[in-house]
């Protein structure tokens, strides 16, 4: 039964028992009841109001923008609960003014609207009111709370200065008023969705939300919501957060992320161009030294070639230093972290350094251990390099002695030498770029570019660096690199007292092809396998070498191929068609200026070595007899 049905006296007793303020007034207005408690809150009895418009009670200058409310509130009527938010006033008989708290009902009868109107006086003295007020309008925020029928029953002042609205232009409006026209359709099921399984939703979830102004401009908003179940229905408060500027910011990162992203890919796309086209010429110098070196005999000339050498030996150092630092700097090296016995470490950087420390008449040692290790091994070997290549540098005498030992969960790999050592106060300087030690005999050969690689290589890897020294007795470097496990002392055996010691004169032959799509480093090439006896038939590209082979009466005993050849294929498609022709799994070296990781597929070929610009000729040349003789290559 509602409240229409009730028998008029009963309806009259409840509203009079009431201790608010209760006005019934009809859709043009006029006052159809007062009970006890309105009459005394304005001092008027009810025969004096009965019949009268509404706005008698209010004051002389509000009623006019009343009048307009209540006729916008006839078109669209709802439920507004008691403290609104908003500034209203009541006038007394005697002409004072109060502010006041009202609750409108809308009920629908027979004979046309009714609403129902409950007034509160709002002390000046009453906290919990003064209190809501104060809430409600120095919240940060802006605020609207809406009723089940999504039209909106309370705004702040936040939400006034938001949308640039007025108050009493939001009361009883849909809250799609707030959106952009494209949206309000779709907004009201998800409204009717959300009111039929009400739940707190954050702000921040997700959603991107747009909201518009009165002025037609759109903006983006966070909007948490707060279901409320009260005696009028469900109510939803909502807070509503301008996000324009946050959004503004993260765009302009987003766009900073993304140039800084197109930059760096170009800086890679650089480096690892750089790294193959600087290294050409170096790599024919290097390939053309060596042939002379195989070529002549006059004491005089041997002397020069070595000369050369040398100058070419540092322009490599510092051409690779210049590029590893450019590429650590830019992002642009990946670890790619694998399991592997230490001893492969050492056994290799025992054999390539420990003919340099003879040829300065030092004494050097390796001992290995039988660690298994979880690193980047060609990372891993770049530093243990830079560390052995600086003890030999400033070593004038004894010796230079590359170890290792477990230490709990770690491999500790040490290179100690007896040269001059550093100054405590040079500890951490000897890691910046260009910083070299000087022991009072002039300049030291190097670039002060090594260790700086050093420490980024090993923060990158996540690998602890310690020096110990003294100042005329030498230094201590060390290496901590994760233990995964010990090696067995059968595979150890089998990895022990393999050297790469450079060929003398006289290699016993052999047909080699060489895939190489530059002019000057093939005729380089040529010279210096034919000057050590070799057979050389070359090609430019994977479709050249095939067609090659197809010509070839017998097999190659070894393939050479750089990895970028001319056609855009690659030097592991080459030696994959020359071999798939053959059926043979002929012994390949490929050979790359190019550090970066587009080049790892060549590491996946069986019986197949990568070698990195400018090559040691001595190195490679004992590599290939040994590859020529056995058919094999073994796993560097």
């Amino acid at each position: 039964m509602s409240m229409t049905d009730l028998p008029e006296a009963v309806v009259s007793e409840l509203l009079h028992s009431t201790s608010d303020a209760a006005i019934v007034t009809d859709e043009a207005g006029m006052i159809q009841f007062v009970n006890r408690s309105a009459e005394d809150l304005f001092g008027y009895s009810s025969e004096e109001l009965v019949g009268k418009p509404v706005e008698i009670l209010m004051p002389t200058t509000n009623r006019a923008r009343h009048e307009r409310f209540r006729d916008k509130y006839k078109q669209a009527p709802h439920a507004r609960p008691m403290l609104s938010g908003m500034e209203l006033h009541g006038c007394r008989k005697d002409g004072t003014s109060f502010r006041a708290e009202i609750a409108l009902i809308p009920v629908k009868t027979e004979d046309g609207l009714l609403v129902a109107s409950t007034v509160r006086a709002v002390d000046t003295d009453d906290e919990s009111e003064a209190y809501f007020r104060t809430l409600l309008d120095s919240a940060p925020d802006a605020m609207i709370i809406v009723d089940n029928e999504g039209k909106i029953a309370i705004a702040n002042g936040q939400a006034e200065a938001m949308f640039g609205y007025q108050r009493a232009e939001l009361m009883g409006r849909p809250i799609e008023m707030l959106l952009p026209e494209r949206l309000r359709e779709g907004h009201v099921p998800s409204r009717s969705a959300f009111q039929a399984d009400p739940a707190v939703r954050p702000m921040g979830n997700g959603q991107k939300l747009l909201a518009l102004r009165k002025d037609g401009e759109e903006f983006p908003v966070e909007i948490s919501l707060s279901p409320a179940k009260t005696a009028h229905g469900l109510f939803v408060s909502s807070v509503i957060r301008d996000v324009t500027e946050r959004k503004a910011m993260e765009q302009q990162i987003l766009e900073a992320k993304q140039e800084a992203e197109r930059a760096n890919k170009a800086n890679s796309a650089f480096l690892a161009a750089a790294s193959h086209d600087l290294r050409q010429p170096v790599q024919a110098l290097s390939l053309l030294n060596g042939a002379l070196r195989r070529t002549v005999s006059d004491g005089r000339a041997i002397e020069m070639i070595d000369s050369q050498a040398h100058s070419l030996t540092a322009m490599t150092n510092l051409l690779n230093s210049l590029l590893d630092i450019s590429r650590l700097d830019a992002g642009a090296v990946t670890p790619e972290v694998e399991d592997f016995p230490i001893r492969r470490i050492v056994d290799r950087l025992s054999a390539e350094f420990s003919r340099q420390a003879q040829h300065k008449g030092l004494v050097f040692e390796s001992q290995g251990c039988d660690a298994v290790v979880r690193s980047d091994p060609n990372l891993l070997v770049e530093i243990i390099q830079n560390f052995v290549s600086n003890a030999i540098r400033y070593t004038e005498s004894g010796s230079v002695r590359m170890s290792c030992h477990n230490d709990r969960d770690n491999c500790v790999l040490t290179v100690a030498d007896t040269g001059v050592g550093i100054d405590d106060d040079q500890r951490d300087e000897i890691f910046r770029e260009f910083h070299q030690i000087r022991d009072g005999k002039g300049s030291q050969e190097g670039f002060g570019l090594g260790l700086a690689i050093v420490k980024r290589l090993a923060d990158l890897l996540g690998h602890r660096i310690e020096v110990q020294s003294k100042v005329g007795e030498g230094s201590e470097f060390a290496v901590h690199v994760p233990l995964v496990a010990t090696e067995s002392a059968g595979a150890a055996q089998r990895r022990g007292g393999q050297t790469d010691e450079p060929a003398e004169n006289g290699a016993t032959g052999g047909l080699i092809v060489l895939i190489e799509d530059d002019v000057n480093v093939a005729n380089a090439w040529g010279l210096l396998l034919e000057a050590e006896g070799y057979l050389v038939a070359s090609a430019r590209s994977a479709r050249e070498a095939l067609d090659l082979a197809i010509e070839l009466d017998c097999v190659p005993d070894l393939l050479i191929s750089d990895y970028h050849l001319i056609d855009g294929s690659t030097g592991v498609e080459a030696v994959a068609r020359v071999r798939e022709h053959y059926g043979h799994e002929i012994p390949a070296f490929v050979v790359s200026g190019d550090t970066s990781k587009v080049v790892k597929d060549a590491r996946l070929l069986e019986n197949c070595t990568l070698m990195s610009k400018p090559v040691d000729t001595a190195r490679l040349l004992t590599m290939a007899g040994e590859a020529i003789d056995s058919g094999r290559i073994e796993a560097d």
